[in-house]
């Protein structure tokens, strides 16, 4: 009777541990990619700088202080969306995230359609320092959340041995997500389209992958995946 329970056990708890690895990939997959759009929604700024400029109007001290109130707000941010990923269910904070992000952006487009600089330079300035207040809160929900749940997911014993890989290429999300921004931008130049395009894409894309995101499972014991070191975490 002990030997057949035993057999019972090990059988069950090789089943979640497949169970486990076959999800890995779709977690790694869509935390990838959603910090790789915060990076391509965050670069994409930088990339028409002289066009805000040049084009829209902005002095080179406004886009300092846009520089300065993001990277402000990123850090905080980072505290805060870590709690909220620890006290909430941490696949809607990272959805949120992304739609604010692509809401943020999408509303430094309506600024620059409507002109706001050219209407009231003073309502101009306050305005896109207000949404880049408001856009490193949501930008920081990434690397604190995101990370929870790859550690969710990779926490087996083959994955522990071999994290360093796994998070090493896990993180070359912000380098993909700089790269696509700078491409992106340069291709938008290049064929000729209005430079604000190149923060309409990143906007748009940015809430596409919220969607995706939603769909995304947090951790493994959510869906009745049990393994050792999963149940060390309840």
């Amino acid at each position: 009777m002990a030997s057949e329970t035993t057999s019972l056990v090990g059988k069950s708890e090789d089943e979640h541990l497949k169970r486990l690895k076959g999800y890995q990939w779709w977690a790694f997959f869509v935390t990838f990619g959603g910090y790789f759009m915060a990076h391509f929604s965050r670069k994409c700024y930088s990339t028409v700088k002289q066009q805000l400029q040049d084009e829209a109007g902005y002095s080179s001290l406004i886009l300092s202080a846009m520089d300065t109130t993001f990277m402000a707000t990123y850090a905080l941010g980072n505290i805060i969306s870590g709690k909220l990923g620890d006290t909430l269910n941490p696949t809607t904070v990272l959805a949120i995230g992304l739609f604010g992000s692509g809401a943020c952006l999408f509303l430094i487009n309506v600024s620059l359609w409507l002109d706001f600089v050219g209407f009231s330079e003073l309502l101009g300035n306050i305005f896109i320092l207000a949404v880049y207040f408001l856009f490193g809160f949501f930008q920081s929900t990434g690397g604190p959340v995101g990370t929870a749940v790859m550690g969710n997911w990779f926490c087996d014993k083959e994955s522990i041995k071999n994290r360093g890989l796994i998070f090493g290429l896990w993180t070359c999300h912000q380098y993909c997500g700089d790269i696509t921004a700078a491409l992106c931008t340069a291709w938008v130049l290049g064929i000729g389209l209005p430079y604000w395009w190149a923060l309409l894409i990143p906007s748009l894309t940015n809430v596409g992958w919220a969607f995706l995101t939603m769909r995304l499972i947090p951790d493994p014991a959510d869906v009745g995946i049990i393994t050792d070191e999963v149940r060390i975490r309840m």
